[in-house]
């Protein structure tokens, strides 16, 4: 197939990549800095914020996926920084999805990154699956303007899947790289309570979770990229000492995680 992906120098897109040339298709990289001209893949320069993008080079592609965003995790939520959260969103994803609805010869498929943020805060009790209702909260909004920037290609009649990632856990980024350190160090343990539950997904499965949801083209809208066996923090926290032979039975309290990282 010829997929084309922004997005792709992240843990995810990374990932993909390695699948999806073993498998033998062809890429082309959505990219913001001038592409080289020694460039091994094929690169498509685009400026999101500035509406600019080749659309030439999406002409005929099969799959689009979409995984540009600014980092949640990166710093502190000041209003600058919660702004361009949601703006890198909501912007790149309208200009990607009124780009491919436009198109002479559209892709079957649009695949585009949401979160299970969309869900907002919920009770530990409480399931959840793509039916629910939006939740509350700055996550939950920024998911809720991310998905229904999607609507230009649905009207076009382009099949949309809004990926609805849980925590992905790799040693080779994310959540999980950074909490290795302290528990090898023995200072892991929960946070708070360590009640509040945990959606994961590897990121090794990642590539398999989309390569059926293209072949399964019954699919399509908001579909949970997560275990279907949730955990608690408490429990992670127990089983990743386990894993690594080292105790974990120190607690963060939920004062020192705010002063810590504030809203984030």
């Amino acid at each position: 197939m010829r997929i084309a992906i922004t997005g792709a120098t992240g843990l995810i897109g990374s990932a993909l990549r390695r699948a999806f040339h073993a498998d033998g298709h062809s890429l082309t990289l959505l990219v913001r800095s001038q592409p080289p001209d020694n460039a091994t893949e094929k690169l498509s320069w685009w400026d999101p914020a500035a509406g600019r993008i080749r659309k030439n080079d999406l002409e005929g592609q099969d799959v689009v996926i979409h995984l540009a965003g600014a980092s949640i995790a990166a710093s502190r939520w000041s209003k600058g920084r919660k702004r361009m959260i949601r703006e890198s969103r909501r912007r790149s994803t309208i200009l990607l999805s009124e780009t491919l609805g436009a198109l002479r010869q559209p892709p079957q498929l649009f695949l585009s990154a949401s979160a299970i943020g969309y869900y907002g805060n919920r009770s530990p009790d409480e399931q959840v699956d793509e039916s629910s209702s939006a939740g509350e909260g700055f996550l939950a909004e920024v998911c809720q303007e991310w998905e229904q920037a999607t609507a230009a290609a649905g009207k076009a009649g382009i099949r949309v899947v809004q990926m609805r990632m849980g925590v992905v856990l790799s040693t080779e980024g994310g959540a999980l790289a950074r909490m290795l350190p302290l528990f090898k160090w023995g200072l892991g343990g929960r946070i708070g309570t360590g009640r509040q539950m945990m959606s994961w997904i590897a990121l090794t499965e990642i590539p398999s979770v989309i390569n059926h949801i293209i072949a399964d083209s019954s699919l399509s809208g908001p579909v949970n990229l997560v275990t279907p066996y949730p955990v608690s923090n408490e429990e992670f926290t127990r089983t990743l000492g386990g894993v690594l032979h080292r105790p974990a039975f120190l607690s963060v309290g939920r004062r020192a995680v705010r002063l810590l990282f504030g809203e984030m």
